[in-house]
């Protein structure tokens, strides 16, 4: 079966916000909501201050990852202030009345649950949590739709509750950030994130990530998604119990490690594997992926990080897609600029290997695009190589004072410009493996233009503090092409950083629909090598490559143990 014959529904286009309040505005909206009713939880945390709450952060531990087959087992609720300052906490683990699935993400056993009580039991305490206050979640619509399926299996009619997604929100509060899982997003904006197995964990640092957004929306426009949001809430209106008897769905069992592969043999070596631990979600933007896929492709990242994925996986597909309202179009468009940013990897050094084209055309082929969008960029890489060395291109003078050169596989824009004058040039940098990009972002190398026109590109270019060059020395910048650099540039700070290893439900949020041509490996996740290193001492990231002598280790253990 075909992969988008396995997706379903169509998604629904967002319209555009309104005007944004200011940030002393939208505080002020929140903080002048009456004071909600006593608490009705016995496990709440009440701090000392009784500040009103204004938000309700959620996180939820799964059994799998389709709200339609998996249950929740665990679920915390933490309450903040208009200012993202927590006042109380509440959590509790149910019975799932089935298997737990993946203990080794998520940390619970089938013994942890037994004697824990159903959701339903508890459904009416939840609401008292949740009434009134718009919920933030990072990737809120994965804790949603858990939640909203445990609902109506305990009887009642979910409405819908206004929410805020810390993820979403990171594309405006953290612009430039390679990957946005929550481990990610905390680690750069220097929020605690300890005990990453649980519900309350996660929810706490969620909540500190909401309470860096507000601060920082102080100095800037608030965000779209938190326009009027609060008096959304406030309108919501809860049923006062359920309306239909309980009923019993058991947790599925699901499979914890990939099964059943699908796709065309995997060549010895795996080269573009170690590209996508460099891959930026940004390249695959740039490369015309609608901005509402990019969580699917992280989960497409993630997915590929152990090299496979199993058809059980591309089933739970069928509920991502559904949760993030992507349509075919909209998974087309983010396959097709994830192979091209994955080719462009592998051509920027001017050479192609036989290993690199298998896997290039292995993974186009498993995601539906067309194998010639592939087979041209190599084409062309190859081509522009072969006319470079035909040219004998040289060094640059030692007395070059035009700054840094432009190198092969560097991205350029233009705008304004003679038609002429920039079809030609366009059409000569295409020659020389130069990419001419429609958009401008933080890759872009320059920007060409003649002054004639002040658009969109000019603003995004003067706020990237990306190099503007005229026609005339974009022309002799394109006489003195240097070859690629040997490796790509460094990786920022952040992401050289370590960090705590990636919450589960980020882990977990979508599996990909693709299979890497790789060397086969079943052992466990790498996220499962990686918590274990951090439990025994052992320095690691959030992503890259595992270090040799973590894996040994890891190894080793087992054997020891075994």
């Amino acid at each position: 079966m075909s992969f988008f014959d396995r997706l379903f529904g169509r998604a629904d286009r967002r319209k555009s916000a309104p005007s944004h309040p200011s940030a002393g505005e939208l505080l002020q909206q929140a903080e002048a909501r009456p004071q909600q009713g006593g608490d009705t939880l016995e496990q709440a945390s009440v701090t000392a201050h009784q500040a009103v709450p204004s938000f309700a952060v959620i996180d939820v531990e799964t059994t799998g990852l389709s709200p339609k087959a998996g249950r929740v087992l665990e679920l915390a609720v933490v309450r903040v202030d208009a200012r993202g300052a927590i006042i109380d906490e509440w959590t509790s683990r149910f019975n799932p009345e089935g298997p737990v699935g993946a203990t080794h993400i998520h940390g619970i056993t089938d013994a942890d649950v037994a004697d824990a009580p159903l959701f339903h039991e508890v459904a009416g305490s939840i609401v008292d949590r949740l009434g009134g206050l718009p919920v933030a979640a990072h990737n809120a619509k994965f804790d949603l739709a858990f939640l909203r399926s445990e609902f109506t299996l305990a009887g009642w009619d979910m409405p819908w509750l206004p929410s805020f997604c810390t993820l979403h929100g990171s594309y405006h509060y953290l612009p430039d950030m390679h990957r946005r899982r929550l481990a990610d997003c905390c680690w750069a904006t220097g929020v605690a994130l300890s005990d990453a197995h649980s519900a309350l964990g996660d929810a706490r640092a969620t909540a500190g990530l909401l309470r860096y957004y507000l601060d920082r929306a102080a100095a800037r426009d608030v965000h779209g998604d938190l326009v009027g949001i609060f008096e959304q809430a406030r309108a919501v209106s809860w049923p006062d119990g359920p309306v239909r008897a309980p009923r019993s769905r058991p947790a599925s069992a699901q499979p914890t490690t990939p099964s059943t592969r699908t796709g065309a043999p995997r060549p010895a070596q795996p080269p573009l594997l170690e590209q996508l631990t460099g891959l930026s979600l940004l390249e695959v933007l740039d490369e015309g992926a609608p901005e509402g896929t990019m969580t699917y492709l992280e989960a497409l990242l993630e997915a590929l990080e152990d090299g496979e994925v199993s058809e059980d996986e591309a089933v739970v597909l069928n509920d991502y897609a559904a949760i993030y309202q992507l349509d075919v179009a909209d998974i087309q468009s983010a396959n097709r600029a994830f192979v091209l940013a994955l080719a462009h990897r592998a051509v920027d050094d001017g050479h192609v290997s036989r290993d690199e084209r298998a896997q290039l055309n292995a993974v186009a082929e498993l995601l539906d695009v067309d194998q010639n969008s592939v087979l041209d960029i190599v084409k062309h890489a190859d081509e522009a190589r072969a006319a470079r060395l035909g040219q004998g291109l040289q060094p640059l003078s030692v007395d070059w004072s035009h700054g840094e050169p432009l190198r092969v596989g560097d991205k350029v824009a233009f705008t304004g410009c003679d038609d002429a004058v920039r079809d030609r040039l366009e059409r000569r940098a295409g020659e020389l493996g130069i990419r001419v990009m429609g958009n401008v972002s933080r890759f872009t190398a320059m920007l060409v233009t003649d002054g004639s026109f002040t658009g969109g590109k000019l603003k995004r270019a003067l706020e990237l503090s990306t190099r503007i060059v005229d026609p005339s020395t974009f022309e002799m910048l394109l006489n003195h092409v240097q070859p690629a650099l040997a490796t790509p540039p460094a990786a920022t700070d952040v992401e050289r950083a370590e960090a705590p290893a990636p919450s589960p439900q980020d882990r977990e949020v979508a599996p990909s629909a693709v299979v890497a041509t790789t060397a086969a490996y079943s052992g466990p996740p790498p996220a499962v090598i990686r918590q274990w290193a951090l439990e025994n001492g052992y320095s690691v990231g959030v992503r890259g490559r595992l270090p040799r002598e973590v894996l040994e280790a890891f190894n080793a253990a087992g054997s020891a143990s075994g």
